[in-house]
């Protein structure tokens, strides 16, 4: 299977920039995702085991500087890098950035879940 990256099927929108395309694979979740300098995932993660997210990710760095959180200690991936991420990790983003990352389908679920749950509460906050 085939697709162009950047025509994946746009299923998150959280405007500003900050967009999910994806499609699922063979039990995998390939997403290409764009992310505005700022975006931190501290507030969508919230109600997570740990506020953090609950899938592992295999990816890498298009464009951009990522501050990852995690237990062991926070990582700096950026463009040109390609990086995996157990769970328990929260990013932030330092640049504008964009990644293509490939994350087990059931788990990653878990944290969509509650990401677009939080997303949904705080745009209609706003």
């Amino acid at each position: 299977m085939r697709h162009p990256m950047k025509e994946l099927p746009l299923v998150e929108d959280y405007g500003e920039g900050f967009q999910g395309r994806q499609v699922e694979w063979g039990g995998m979740i390939v997403s290409f995702e764009t992310f505005p300098k700022g975006v931190d995932a501290t507030p969508p993660f919230k109600g997570l085991p740990g506020d953090s997210s609950q899938s592992p990710h295999w990816g890498y760095i298009l464009k951009g500087l990522v501050r990852v959180k995690q237990p062991g200690g926070d990582e700096l991936p950026r463009a040109g890098d390609v990086y995996h991420l157990a769970p328990g990790h929260v990013p932030v983003f330092e640049e504008d950035t964009e990644i293509l990352e490939f994350s087990p389908a059931t788990e990653c679920r878990v944290t969509i879940e509650v990401v677009d749950r939080n997303m949904a509460e705080m745009h209609a906050a706003e």
